[in-house]
């Protein structure tokens, strides 16, 4: 048995107008930090358990939504006690949960996280829900891609959905922003990169991506861009990111923050990347806004809690 979430009965008959539409995944974070990660075979104590809401698709739509970005989450969710923690954690950052849906007998996506002393992490997703996120859901969603300046994409939903998702986005002309996480194994389907705008990828993406195990950021950019996507954003961690697009190379600097937790930073970078885009900003001053915004989520623990909104944003910075 499947729902939607309920819309507000204020709301328009019509699609509303999004900044950012997210089409991905949603899952119930579950960390513990340890003194050090376990070697194999061995047991080691860490802190209590902290549930939390995450999943690459719900970071991002948060981070958007926590920026002022008008944004709308399609996922899927299970009908259990972390699917509401999902939808109420959307609806406190201020994202349009209308699109999801509840699976009321699927369980809820979940990711085991470990954080070490260094604010590092290791994780694994078992999917849940977002494995039955399907092309049909996304043609059902068609008027509000149609309606989002931006639609936004990972790869923690099936793949075959993410190509409905780029395709219906290509067809209405929403800008498609790509963030192929985790990297697949294969090369990415070319109709993906092809509508990539940017495509958003972290070092070891972009050496897996590229197949240019030895090259520079620089390097793995062009090679992406040459193999089709419209525009390349390599995220460099504390050093900031690289740009590539048609006016050429933009070397980004990072912000100098002490790390604390570094799960979600990139999803953070890439909603606060999306909103501005969809606000009309140059990539390079998008990127540049963004790399702001993933340092202040490194600042505090969990993924959504350490989310910015633009006032603690400017708050951080002097501004």
């Amino acid at each position: 048995m499947e729902r939607h979430v309920e819309a507000q009965p204020e709301g328009p008959a019509q699609a509303p107008a999004y900044d950012v539409l997210v089409v991905g995944s949603a899952n119930a974070d579950l960390t513990v930090r340890v003194e050090r990660r376990p070697g194999a075979g061995e047991t080691v104590l860490g802190t209590d358990l902290v549930e939390s809401a995450g999943g690459k698709g719900a970071n991002q739509a948060a981070a958007a939504a926590r920026l002022g970005g008008r944004t709308a989450l399609l996922a899927r969710v299970g009908g259990d006690a972390f699917g509401e923690l999902l939808l109420d954690a959307q609806r406190a950052a201020g994202t349009d949960t209308t699109p999801v849906i509840v699976d009321e007998t699927a369980r809820t996506g979940t990711a085991m996280i470990i954080v070490s002393p260094d604010g590092d992490n290791s994780i694994v997703v078992s999917p849940g829900a977002n494995a039955a996120l399907t092309p049909a859901d996304v043609a059902a969603a068609k008027d509000v891609i149609a309606a989002s300046a931006v639609v936004s994409l990972q790869l923690e939903i099936p793949m075959e959905s993410v190509r409905a998702a780029a395709a219906a986005a290509e067809d209405a002309g929403t800008r498609v922003v790509l963030n192929p996480s985790p990297a697949p194994e294969a090369a990415l389907a070319p109709e993906l990169l092809s509508v990539a705008d940017p495509l958003v990828v972290n070092e070891h993406e972009a050496r897996q991506l590229s197949a240019l195990t030895d090259g520079t950021p620089g390097e793995w950019a062009r090679a992406l861009r040459e193999k089709g996507a419209r525009s390349v954003v390599v995220t460099l961690g504390g050093e900031g990111a690289l740009v590539l697009d048609g006016a050429g190379v933009n070397d980004i600097p990072g912000v100098r923050v002490k790390a604390v937790d570094t799960t979600g930073a990139g999803d953070a970078f890439t909603g606060a990347l999306a909103t501005r885009l969809a606000r009309g900003d140059a990539l390079p001053d998008a990127a540049r806004f963004a790399v702001r915004v993933g340092a202040a989520a490194v600042t505090k623990p969990g993924a959504q809690p350490s989310y910015p909104t633009l006032d603690e944003l400017n708050a951080l910075s002097g501004a």
